[in-house]
């Protein structure tokens, strides 16, 4: 491959792209634009995907990765096909230990985002941040700009078959007119909004006519169940533990209004544009990750000199005060979720794709 890479045919017929990600669940969503507008300019190329096995599903109905190659352990097995595979050019959207060796490995030319470790070292120990007003997604272009790659605007994707779809055997007949999602998981403790804040928020919109799914993994059934015995009253449909990743994504889909922690399925959420809650704890907006493209706001506790404590978050806060969700305030959080839940136009567009069957985005 020349170096000049704009004299290839705008097709690039023939060529094999290799696109590294392998995780996590927010890091993959956020790679979506690179591959609809890298396939959008080479049209007759080839995109490749390497990820970890786990994650196949957020990627397995993307219409522009041609071959999804999964990491299930042995990382020298998933080099030798890939060298198989004589790749003309490697995308790598991850950047660490991992994907240099397969960079070195494959012998073909490369290019990584920028991941600014420095820079979040600095905000987070020593709180001075040096960190650019730039979202992730703006960054990962960076990694495709030599390949005369543009970010066409349109947002992140997420695919579903039409067997993903959760519908009444998951929904009760009050949650079909309309719901609210509340993702009361995430990775780490330091992220998750405390499950009694949850039900005090909770009871503040009792009667408003807005019923909430609660969803996240088996790991979260105990925080589902706590949130119950504090807002007995309140129309809740606890599917924490009980669905698919995509279901998962089904349920958001469908949804008027996703209230989240900062987690992987606040980026699924912005995938589908939907209006957003985001309650941030010991991270912040300002590491890039926050919904992209899509209606939002962020609610953040500013003012503390701990915070932020860590870029990914611990189980437990290093302060044992945990200000930083503590000190939420429930009536704000409330007022908002009744506001933009009776939106005129999130309820339309909610309606429609509670409606809509087949293969979507």
């Amino acid at each position: 491959m020349t170096s000049a890479l704009t004299e290839f045919p705008i097709t690039f017929a023939g060529v094999k792209f290799l696109v590294l990600r392998f995780s996590s669940i927010g890091d993959i969503v956020l790679t979506t634009p690179i591959l609809r507008c890298l396939h959008h300019r080479y049209p007759g190329a080839e995109i490749h995907y390497a990820t970890k096995s786990v994650y196949a599903d957020l990627l397995k109905h993307n219409p522009h990765i041609h071959h999804l190659h999964l990491l299930q352990g042995n990382l020298l097995s998933l080099i030798t096909t890939l060298r198989r595979q004589r790749f003309d050019y490697i995308i790598d959207l991850h950047n660490n230990q991992r994907t240099q060796l397969i960079k070195w490995l494959l012998f073909a030319p490369a290019t990584s985002f920028p991941k600014l470790n420095f820079k979040k070292w600095l905000w987070v120990n020593f709180k001075i941040n040096r960190l650019p007003p730039l979202h992730v997604v703006d960054r990962y272009f960076e990694a495709v700009r030599k390949l005369d790659v543009r970010n066409d605007n349109l947002g992140l994707e997420y695919y579903l078959s039409e067997k993903d779809v959760i519908g009444e055997e998951f929904l009760p007949s009050d949650f079909q007119k309309g719901f609210a999602v509340w993702v009361v998981g995430a990775k780490q403790k330091t992220k998750q909004f405390p499950p009694q804040k949850i039900a005090e928020t909770l009871r503040m919109i009792q009667g408003k006519d807005i019923p909430v799914v609660l969803l996240g993994g088996r790991e979260d059934t105990a925080t589902a169940m706590e949130i119950k015995y504090h807002a007995p009253d309140y129309p809740l449909l606890d599917l924490c533990g009980k669905l698919t990743l995509n279901q998962s994504a089904s349920a958001i889909r469908q949804s008027n209004l996703v209230v989240t922690n900062d987690t992987g399925m606040m980026h699924i959420a912005a995938a589908f544009k939907k209006n957003t809650i985001v309650l941030w704890g010991n991270t912040t907006p300002s590491f890039g990750m926050y919904p992209y493209m899509t209606e939002h706001i962020n609610i953040e506790v500013h003012g503390l000199s701990c915070r932020p404590c860590s870029k990914l978050g611990y189980a437990r806060c290093p302060k044992k005060h945990f200000l930083c969700m503590q000190s939420h305030d429930p009536q704000f959080i409330a007022q908002e979720i009744f506001r933009r839940f009776h939106s005129p136009a999130n309820r339309e567009n909610s309606s429609t794709l509670r409606s809509t069957g087949n293969m979507y985005h």
